[in-house]
């Protein structure tokens, strides 16, 4: 395997890693204005923040910031026929997703500051 080729995957690997970190900041803040099912959140991820994420990772996250108390679901009939299941914060979730914003915005400053000097594209 040749230099390029491990610097290509490990910057894959990187940026997979550094996705995944800002997945449950991603997922509450598509949940702060309004209650979405599973696939538009997908969607909204996607369209909003190209975040381009599977449903085999979506799904056991909500979940997990189900058990965290951080959101509600409900099943709602649709008109297509299949039950969706709808999720929305909580406060507990608004007050998570306002400290994770926080934090975001102290850390992304504070890269941005070290980064500066780094020349940017090739």
């Amino acid at each position: 395997m040749n230099a390029t080729v491990r610097d290509e995957e490990s910057n894959d690997k990187w940026e997979v890693q550094l996705r995944k970190g800002c997945l449950e900041l991603a997922i509450l803040a598509a949940l702060w204005e309004r209650r979405l099912y599973g696939l538009e959140i997908l969607r909204r991820l996607e369209n909003d923040s190209d975040l381009v994420i599977s449903e085999g990772t979506v799904y056991p996250l909500l979940s997990r910031l189900k058990s965290l108390g951080f959101l509600e679901s409900e099943w709602v009939e649709s008109d297509g026929g299949h039950p969706r299941k709808y999720y929305c914060l909580t406060s507990a979730g608004k007050r998570r997703a306002q400290e994770m914003v926080g934090i975001w915005g102290r850390f992304s400053s504070s890269m941005g500051r070290l980064l500066r000097p780094v020349p940017k594209g090739k």
